[in-house]
């Protein structure tokens, strides 16, 4: 039997994705249209953001991972706070109490407020957004260039060794 780490080929994975990423030119994306509520009351919109850079981080709070990638998408949000940067967590947490994977809105600030997120928390709970955009794994990032477009191929299988900071930090000083 192969004993696999899993660490390393998700790292693997993510440096492929980030070189392909990097390799696109500003602007190459596909528009895109959508609508993720937001636990706190509202929602966003291509339109709405527009002319700032914006990451969605798609998870889950029943994902291993989850707690380090809040923290880390929280620390991507303070970086660049400053730089017309929108970080947003996007939970695919279910919105039917009958799945397993069911979470109230309460219960998604809760986690978010236990793991120091003060980014705003979105919701896609049955996963046509992140569907739309190419998201086919869990942890997941997706960026969004100034005019609202998707920049790149969304990024999995992120390393959970290093900040997010790190990771998109070069894709995300060329957008702005």
């Amino acid at each position: 039997m192969i004993k696999m780490n899993y660490r390393l080929l998700a790292f693997a994975m993510f440096a492929v994705l980030l070189a392909v990423a990097q390799a696109a030119p500003q602007g190459s994306g596909r528009a895109v249209n959508f609508t993720l509520r937001s636990v706190d009351g509202g929602s966003i919109t291509p339109d709405t953001v527009r002319g700032d850079v914006v990451v969605l981080a798609f998870g889950a709070t029943w994902l291993p991972l989850s707690r380090e990638q809040v923290q880390s998408v929280q620390k991507l949000a303070d970086q660049y706070s400053a730089r017309n940067l929108r970080v947003y967590w996007v939970s695919t947490d279910s919105e039917s109490p009958k799945s397993k994977n069911y979470a109230t809105d309460t219960q998604l600030r809760a986690f978010a407020h236990k793991n120091g997120l003060k980014a705003p928390v979105l919701r896609d709970p049955d996963g046509t957004v992140s569907k739309q955009l190419g998201v086919d794994q869990l942890p997941a990032v997706v960026i969004l260039d100034r005019q609202g477009n998707v920049y790149g191929s969304p990024l999995g299988g992120l390393d959970p060794e290093r900040s997010l900071s790190d990771q998109l930090g070069p894709i995300l000083d060329k957008l702005l």
